[in-house]
């Protein structure tokens, strides 16, 4: 059983800078694929950013590249979002979310919400003009 809580939103100017914090209960972290989901009111929620189990694969939804990091701390079980560059269509709530099978999937399947089996409650994010 993994638990999942996200913490760090708030509200920020555009042009700001946020970093989302999710730690998890589980004991092998390290082994575990990761990634970020945000849904804004009235849209279905989107993919934002994966990591893979090693680290070292990220991939990240275009509108985000270069403005958002995603990384992982095996020593305190905690996967980091790095937001600059904020935008108000950055606006949502986000949500990390956790593979614990270490069976293989594709790159692409990273991206999709099927293949996560644990979420974490969100945290809200709201970009000011």
């Amino acid at each position: 059983q993994v638990q999942l809580v996200e913490s760090g939103g708030g509200l920020v100017q555009a042009g700001g800078s946020l970093r989302l914090s999710c730690v998890a209960s589980g004991r092998n972290f390290s082994s575990y694929r990761m990634a970020w989901f945000r849904q804004a009111p009235g849209k279905e929620r989107e993919f934002v950013a994966a990591i893979n189990w090693l680290g070292s694969y990220t991939t990240y939804v275009d509108s985000v590249k270069g403005r958002f990091t995603i990384s992982k701390d095996n020593t305190k079980n905690t996967v980091l979002l790095q937001m600059n560059s904020l935008k108000p269509a950055d606006t949502a709530t986000y949500y990390c979310a956790t593979r614990t099978s270490r069976s293989y999937i594709s790159d692409y399947e990273l991206t999709t919400l099927y293949v996560y089996d644990y979420w974490g409650q969100g945290t809200q994010v709201t970009v000011s003009s």
